[in-house]
């Protein structure tokens, strides 16, 4: 079976290529979505013979995502995110079943946070279903965190092999994507009681942070476990507020 590797970018020119490097071996295709970025992205995805690049404005991570595929040629897609690199043996992996694919495949991710990679703290395991039919498959229409659709009687399977995210580089870089995200959350918080919002914003980071520190082992990550569990408390107590004050 053919495999298209689909990836939405804007401005990612520090993350694509090291991306489409690791997605080239296994990808029949690559179709890049791409929501006019300003900086180098087109010509470094330009410089790989498998990339089909398209534009559009950003309608959302889900929608933008439901485009995307729909343009692809292959009977499986793998929904990548720019700033992931597919491990040498996640490659091989799908290359031995790429023959046989049938079902959904979940992926689990690794995440590199200021240059050190995390192995608790909530972050990990992080398993995603990514592989899987263009048939009968479309992403949730959440304004973040979009989970897949598909029919649960079909079988998942756990592949491996890891993806590394480079998801965070410095604490400028982690408070700016909380400050994104946290504005997306609060949106789908509108038009509940602000009693009970104002609540939910003064225990539930405590519980958070108890979560990701503590149950998740966070502690066992060191300084970089504590700084995520921290600004993991700080995230919900800021989409709460904006919530409650927009």
């Amino acid at each position: 079976m053919k495999i298209s590797v689909v990836i939405c970018t804007k401005n990612e020119e520090r993350n694509i290529e090291r991306c489409l490097k690791a997605a080239g071996p296994v990808a029949d295709e690559i179709i890049i979505m791409d929501s006019f970025s300003t900086d180098q992205t087109e010509s470094n995805c330009k410089k790989f013979e498998k990339v089909v690049f398209h534009q559009t404005q950003w309608m959302g991570f889900s929608n933008t995502k439901n485009k995307a595929n729909e343009l692809a040629k292959s009977e499986y897609i793998l929904s990548l995110d720019a700033d992931e690199v597919l491990s040498d043996e996640i490659q091989q992996e799908i290359l031995e079943l790429k023959s046989q694919l049938s079902g959904y495949y979940q992926i689990n991710r690794k995440t590199n946070y200021c240059g050190k990679w995390i192995h608790h703290s909530g972050w990990f395991p992080d398993r995603h279903v990514r592989l899987f039919p263009q048939n009968g498959s479309t992403w949730s229409e959440d304004l973040v965190h979009e989970k897949l659709i598909f029919d649960q009687n079909q079988k998942v399977t756990d592949l491996k092999g890891l993806v590394y995210h480079y998801s965070v580089t410095d604490l400028s870089d982690h408070l700016g994507k909380i400050a994104r995200y946290s504005e997306l959350a609060a949106k789908k918080l509108a038009g509940r009681n602000r009693i009970s919002l104002l609540f939910s914003m003064l225990l539930n980071p405590i519980f958070r942070f108890f979560r990701h520190y503590v149950l998740k082992l966070g502690f066992l990550d060191g300084v970089v476990g504590l700084q995520i569990s921290i600004l993991s408390a700080y995230s919900v107590f800021l989409k709460y507020k904006k919530a409650i004050l927009p």
